[in-house]
């Protein structure tokens, strides 16, 4: 109860403040920035509540990479180790390894 008639109070005293500023020379330019002010501060915040939106998407996507990448790195070597073992001997495998990862880096 005391929080909405705190707010009450207030909108009260700003709308005196508004009528004060309208009586003053000049406040007509004041009273159209502040305006032009508030209209560009609810674009802004329209703005920023969209780039949230994409950031915790972006954050969701990155998590969904992250575990394919982790899920698919053991199954590549799996693969890639089962078929150098067939090929002949430990010292072949070893060398067509390191040239492959020489190509790599």
């Amino acid at each position: 109860m005391a929080r909405t008639d705190l707010f009450g109070r207030l909108a009260d005293l700003s709308e005196e403040a508004f009528q004060k500023l309208s009586d003053a020379p000049g406040a007509d330019r004041a009273v159209q920035a502040v305006n032009t002010l508030r209209a560009r501060v609810d674009e802004l915040q329209k703005r920023v509540r969209g780039l949230e939106e994409l950031e915790k998407r972006l954050t969701a996507l990155e998590h969904k990479v992250d575990k394919l990448s982790k899920s698919s790195t053991p199954s590549q070597s799996r693969s890639g180790s089962s078929s150098s073992e067939p090929s002949g001997s430990k010292t072949t495998s070893t060398k067509s390894s390191g040239a492959s990862e020489a190509k790599k880096d």
